[in-house]
């Protein structure tokens, strides 16, 4: 049996929402030829660019038969990534179908005699690899989802959620209350199975020998980061993204209760009581000349900075229980940090 300093090598990198895991994860992987791995949930998603502040990537031509793998390549630096824009916003995508094509994914760069970095701030996707969690492979029932989706516009989310903490009291502490994307999978999975949801997540053997690394910054640092990213996204073009998304996939989409889209469907929706379609292209002329004027859009904004920020410290909640992260603080320990792994 190998033991664990014979097991094949990676490097995962984790933190928050804007704390610069990127731009980490690309440094190092031109110094020690790796390619990259998302952890993203809803950088899987195709057309959610701007939102979900994915890489310049462009397609990669391979000799592999799944697209899911080394399908994108950075722009600038010619890195190559992995599962990203792997799914439309309306398909399914669960975290045992995640740690599957992860897998895969970092094993097929091992292959290939390069370093494979997990990046990502999605603790569970990260979980999922790094502790090899047990994932029941509950496929989603619609009709279920149907049922649940109707009590949440009839009760309310916080009603839905302490559904869940009855059938499972350890729920309350891995499932985000506010995000009902979440909450539906856990009873879902609960429902199907007849066993509550926290109890299906026992971790495995690890499959790999691997360097944690998180990225500490400043609180105030990170929340002005989240800010001037925000103002960014906007400038580049958030909500004409949005528009479209609307469009090709309809407001309802599950996939859009990810922070910045759902403020921003919700900003389109009460802009007018006329069709979709019309509010679409009234919001769209309205955004081109100025959108900054109208009081309610910049309350969705702020809405936005608000739950990102928010979201970035149930982030760090997760990971800081991970004691096996080594936090850095610079560029400079998270090279000697590696260096000393594949040295």
């Amino acid at each position: 049996m190998p033991t664990s300093l014979s097991k094949p090598k990676i490097i995962v990198i984790v933190g928050a929402t804007a704390s610069g895991k990127t731009a980490l994860s690309l440094k190092l992987a031109k110094k020690f030829s790796g390619e990259i791995v998302s952890a993203d949930s809803r950088q899987i998603y195709r057309e959610m660019d701007i939102g979900t502040a994915k890489p310049k990537l462009s397609l990669m031509r391979t000799n592999l038969n799944s697209r899911i793998f080394a399908n994108k390549i950075s722009v600038n630096s010619r890195v190559a990534h992995h599962l990203i824009d792997i799914k439309n916003p309306d398909e399914p995508y669960t975290v045992a179908e995640y740690k599957h094509d992860a897998i895969r994914a970092i094993r097929n760069i091992l292959k290939r005699k390069k370093l494979p970095i997990l990046v990502g701030g999605t603790g569970l996707y990260v979980s999922a690899v790094a502790d090899n969690l047990e994932i029941p492979n509950v496929k989603p029932n619609p009709t279920l989802r149907k049922k649940l989706e109707k009590k949440i516009k009839t009760r309310g989310l916080e009603s839905l959620f302490e559904e869940l903490v009855k059938l499972d009291p350890e729920a309350a502490y891995i499932v985000d209350p506010k995000n009902p994307r979440r909450v539906i999978r856990a009873l879902e999975v609960a429902l199907t199975t007849g066993k509550p949801f926290s109890s299906q997540r026992k971790k495995g053997k690890p499959l790999f020998r691997m360097l944690k690394i998180g990225i500490a910054i400043p609180k105030e640092k990170l929340r002005k980061r989240i800010n001037q990213r925000m103002d960014k996204m906007i400038k580049s073009g958030l909500v004409n993204e949005v528009i479209g998304l609307m469009r090709n996939y309809g407001a309802d989409c599950p996939a859009f209760d990810a922070i910045g889209y759902r403020e921003i469907i919700d900003y389109l929706r009460s802009a007018s009581t006329n069709s979709e379609s019309d509010t679409n292209l009234r919001i769209r002329k309205f955004e081109i000349n100025s959108l900054f004027a109208d009081v309610a859009f910049r309350q969705a904004i702020e809405a936005i900075k608000r739950n990102t920020w928010r979201y970035a410290k149930r982030q760090m909640t997760w990971f800081k229980k991970d004691k096996g992260i080594r936090w850095i603080k610079s560029e400079k320990q998270a090279l000697r940090l590696v260096k000393e792994l594949l040295d």
